[in-house]
């Protein structure tokens, strides 16, 4: 079985520049996180434009759209800023027919300790293979359609609206 994930920044990849005391993009620690998960089946990885979500216009949605129609697999995660992940994700649905599609991020950057990243990654993984076709976001130990997936801001949770 083959699975992609796709990166595209968000406060998953982000890191603390020191110097400045800003967080940002250096490069995604997807890799990285991938080798300490010790899978048996390594998915392909491809690195778009890391960005906060926030900052996304419609063509680089329009990208991340357009890699995930045309990729050869038929299951594909999305590595996602949480802030606008359902919009982008609503943005597929009814578009992209037969395959599992499957958005995650995390409310803390990975390379933090306390962080929600590794989680989200591991259960993003087991999701995308026993879901059926279809856009989900799987954040906070849930699997919620992307139609009905709503970010609670106050809480600091996805769940279903």
């Amino acid at each position: 079985m083959s699975i992609e994930i796709i990166a595209t920044g968000g406060t998953f990849d982000k890191s603390y520049f020191p110097l400045t005391g800003a967080l940002g993009f250096a490069q995604s620690i997807l890799s990285t996180l991938l080798e300490q998960a010790n899978l048996s089946a390594a998915p392909t990885v491809t690195v778009l434009p890391l960005m906060d979500s926030l900052d996304m216009t419609d063509r680089d949605r329009q990208t991340i759209f357009d890699r995930v129609k045309n990729s050869s697999v038929d299951k594909i995660i999305l590595i996602h800023g949480t802030d606008t992940m359902a919009q982008t994700a609503q943005n597929m649905l009814g578009k992209i027919k037969g395959k599992t599609i499957v958005f995650t991020g995390a409310m803390v950057p990975a390379r933090i300790v306390q962080s929600d990243a590794f989680f989200n990654l591991g259960f993003a993984l087991c999701a995308v293979q026993l879901a059926n076709p279809g856009v989900y976001i799987a954040m906070n130990g849930q699997l919620l359609p992307a139609d009905t997936a709503t970010k609670n801001k106050a809480k600091g949770i996805f769940e279903k609206n």
